[in-house]
């Protein structure tokens, strides 16, 4: 049973109403319109990152997502999170969030473009589902070189506010590289080589990374998700110091003590073309991408009531 038809199953049972599949052709359109900005979305192309962030901020607004800009400076210009969100306005919330930079004068579409278009695709899924607790939707900027690991990354922008203000938060998803996949013997990489013996060598799954200690909600999600994807899961938890593990957004996160969990292709470990000119958007697997989000929008329906 796919997590769709599952997820289908709990709303019917429950009364609510039925969940929609992610639509591959709304991933298509997000990904086009991230990967063919005049220039690459990188800091120092300030025009193409913040054509990047209206079009997010405008498919969130289609969605009912009522978005706001998180705006701060670095280096005498002005940067911007984008955040929105669904189910009640205050009280504990679950963060999704994915960064819409690039790193360097290249377009992105694995990297982080099928985060991006996840999200959006989210966005669209979430409003007919009854939410317990909020779903905050967050599109990052700064995540890439020089940033990364510095407090301005947007994220870590994101997570210092909602330590700031005390805002309860069960847990953080981080959205990076989904599109990926390689059926193939020994396309698949790993940081330690012996995990291959553990994990395979074909770069035909997704996914979702935590570290040690990472408490309940990093327990839940990698559970719900591996039995609700219609797709290959495999659940990875190691020390923070070992590379790769922190290599996104969520890291922040666990900076201000949020548990967090990284959901991915495992980026440079699969796709060679990691923050190369050839990551495009005709490399990428739509359908697999989209079983992808409806494994998210499925867990997080579940995670969100208790």
């Amino acid at each position: 049973m796919s997590c769709f038809s599952i997820l289908l199953a709990a709303c019917l049972a429950s009364g609510a109403p039925p969940a929609a599949a992610a639509d591959t052709a709304h991933l298509r359109r997000d990904l086009v319109a991230l990967t063919t900005t005049a220039q690459p979305r990188n800091y120092l192309h300030e025009a193409s990152l913040n054509q990047a962030a209206d079009y997010i901020k405008a498919e969130l607004a289609a969605a009912g997502a009522q978005p706001t800009e998180q705006t701060y400076q670095v280096q005498g210009r002005t940067y911007r999170n984008i955040v929105g969100g669904f189910g009640p306005a205050n009280g504990p919330r679950i963060v999704i969030g994915a960064h819409y930079d690039v790193c360097g004068e290249q377009p992105g579409a694995d990297d982080n473009g099928t985060g991006v278009a996840a999200l959006l695709e989210m966005a669209r899924l979430l409003p007919r589902q009854p939410l317990a607790c909020r779903i905050e939707l967050v599109a990052y900027t700064l995540e890439e070189p020089p940033f990364f690991r510095t407090p301005q990354m947007g994220s870590y922008v994101h997570a210092r506010s909602l330590h700031e203000t005390s805002v309860p938060v069960r847990g953080m998803i981080a959205l990076e590289m989904l599109g990926y996949y390689d059926d193939r013997k020994n396309s698949q990489d790993y940081p330690i080589k012996p995990l291959r013996w553990i994990y395979g060598s074909r770069g035909n799954y997704v996914t979702v990374a935590q570290k040690f200690g990472n408490g309940r909600f990093g327990r839940r999600f990698a559970r719900v998700y591996k039995e609700t994807a219609a797709l290959p899961v495999k659940r990875f938890k190691a020390p923070a110091w070992l590379p790769g593990i922190d290599f996104s957004d969520h890291l922040n996160y666990w900076h201000f003590n949020y548990p967090a969990v990284l959901l991915t292709d495992t980026a440079f470990y699969r796709n060679k073309q990691y923050h190369e000119a050839a990551d495009t958007l005709d490399r990428l697997d739509m359908r697999r991408l989209a079983l992808a989000v409806d494994a998210v929008l499925a867990t997080v329906v579940q995670l969100a009531a208790g």
